[in-house]
């Protein structure tokens, strides 16, 4: 790991991050735009499964707000590696980092059983309610972690 990361704090993308006026506060907002973009429509998505928002077919409202946070995700990801590159010695060492990236894998997982038993049709099972109960306080926990690497 430490390899790599020193790897990372050298490339251009770790130099243009720590050295660039810009870089690094650019990828700092684009970040945050990632997390509003994600959070946001997945929060909604989740609340209606766990039984807010019972006027609003789920079906339509998944497949309108579910490419935008995938959308949120990729900025999240690309801006996250910019991040990274800029201090990767220091953050392979950070229990948050690394709490953080298994969440995200906890949390894409979850998604993705989401995905598999729900089959776009509703009632929702007490199993669907149960997963965006769990996906809410994932990606809350996540964005807290990541708020809180900054700190330490």
């Amino acid at each position: 790991m430490e390899g790599f990361a020193a790897w990372a704090e050298a490339s251009t993308l770790g130099q243009a991050a720590r050295g660039g006026s810009w870089t690094y506060p650019v990828a700092n907002l684009v970040h945050l735009l990632g997390l509003a973009l994600l959070i946001g429509p997945i929060g909604i998505v989740d609340l209606r499964l766990a039984g807010a928002f019972r006027s609003l077919p789920l079906s339509p409202l998944s497949r309108a707000l579910t490419p935008l946070a995938i959308g949120g995700l990729v900025l999240l990801g690309l801006s996250g590696v910019v991040l990274f590159s800029a201090d990767a010695r220091t953050l392979i060492h950070s229990p948050l980092l690394r709490a953080k990236l298994l969440l995200i894998l906890i949390a894409l997982s979850n998604a993705m059983a989401f995905r598999l038993l729900w089959g776009g049709k509703e009632p929702v099972t007490p199993w669907l309610r149960m997963i965006a109960v769990v996906s809410i306080a994932l990606w809350l926990t996540v964005a807290a972690l990541g708020r809180l690497i900054a700190y330490t």
